[in-house]
């Protein structure tokens, strides 16, 4: 079996995020997740988000969105 690599789990990570809704800490904008970007040096990956509320588009770590509450 082989192993499996950080940059894998990132990859996965990611993908299962997409069309998903998080929101800005608990009160924050709720925002979408539309596309996986590039792995940035550290082993973190931008992914592209939409803000609901003003439909502004932009790069935000996968860390950051992690640390997210999911949109119900």
């Amino acid at each position: 079996m082989s192993a499996i690599l950080a940059s894998d789990l990132v990859g996965m990570t990611a993908s299962h995020l997409l069309e998903t809704w998080r929101r800005f800490g608990a009160v924050g904008p709720v925002y979408e997740i539309i596309a996986a970007g590039q792995i940035l040096p550290d082993g973190d990956r931008l992914m592209r988000i939409r803000v609901v509320e003003s439909g502004e588009e932009v790069d935000y770590r996968l860390t950051e969105i992690l640390d997210d509450p999911l949109e119900r």
